[in-house]
């Protein structure tokens, strides 16, 4: 099984230039790039040609753009921003050699009917899928487990896509989130493994469901997380993509130097997929 970085395991103190730099280091496969701030700050100094070309020099390569923000129940207006916000996406994947855009529900919606969101969801998404599919790119949904989020289980953002059901659209599990709300490991077992495009990797201190919070998540291992039984499920039903993405956000690991967080994450990482590889003898 291949690691990734998503980039905002070291936020405060990195950049994209310094995440590669430590990527490559410690032997990560796979980068997350942040398409809100690192990427922007990245193009100051750099072109996406400059991008494209160390992707093509060096061993690692990047997994998926992180993140199109907040694209249902939206104004026409806010909703073209985010159309015209995947586009550019796309553009920049093709040249650099991404395929998958992760995408999240909207939050901290007004007082709306479960109704009202998924239709804004069905609609959206089918027309996102499509014009991603003008560049053969990838779209991933990824759940928000907090109750704010608009979709904030595996089980309804899984039957949401299933109900679009085109090829180019899938699923982003993220182990906190899946945790978060409770998500049911039953609905992940009826779900088809080659529907989950990406997993992000992590673990979280035992609050109460639902009122969890990024800065809540901690190492792989170091939390409440049953990541073998998820694991397991995700192997049973054919989940084939074989990587995995360490993404945190804890305040207290933004104060480290870059380089510790990549390090530490390597470790702690490789430990955990050591386990996933003896799901398989029954051993985690």
């Amino acid at each position: 099984m291949k690691l990734g970085m998503n980039e905002a395991t070291a936020l405060e103190k990195s950049s994209l230039e310094k995440d590669l730099e430590l990527c490559e280091k410690y032997k990560y496969d796979y980068i997350e790039i942040r398409t809100m701030d690192s990427l922007p700050n990245y193009l100051k100094k750099h072109s996406i040609d400059d991008l494209a070309e160390y992707f093509k020099t060096h061993k690692v390569k990047p997994l998926a753009f992180n993140t199109l923000c907040f694209f249902n129940n939206r104004t026409p207006e806010e909703y073209q921003k985010v159309l015209d916000e995947l586009k550019y996406m796309c553009e920049v994947g093709n040249k650099i050699g991404c395929n998958t855009i992760i995408t999240v529900p909207t939050v901290d919606l007004k007082k709306t009917t479960r109704t009202q969101i998924r239709k804004s969801a069905v609609k959206c998404l089918s027309e996102m899928a499509d014009l991603a599919a003008d560049y053969n790119m990838r779209l991933s949904v990824e759940f928000i487990g907090h109750q704010a989020a608009s979709i904030n289980t595996f089980g309804q953002a899984y039957s949401i896509i299933e109900e679009i059901d085109k090829k180019n659209l899938g699923i982003t599990l993220d182990c906190f989130h899946f945790h978060g709300m409770a998500s049911k490991i039953e609905d992940l077992e009826k779900a088809d493994g080659q529907k989950i495009f990406v997993v992000h990797l992590n673990d979280t201190e035992d609050f109460q469901i639902g009122v969890l919070l990024d800065e809540d998540r901690v190492w792989p291992g170091d939390g409440c997380i049953k990541l073998g039984k998820i694991f397991r499920t995700l192997k049973k039903i054919g989940w084939k993509e074989d990587v995995v993405s360490l993404e945190l956000f804890r305040p207290e690991y933004y104060q480290m130097d870059p380089d510790d967080v990549y390090r530490i994450g390597m470790e702690k990482s490789k430990s955990i997929i050591n386990k996933i590889n003896m799901i398989e003898k029954g051993w985690f």
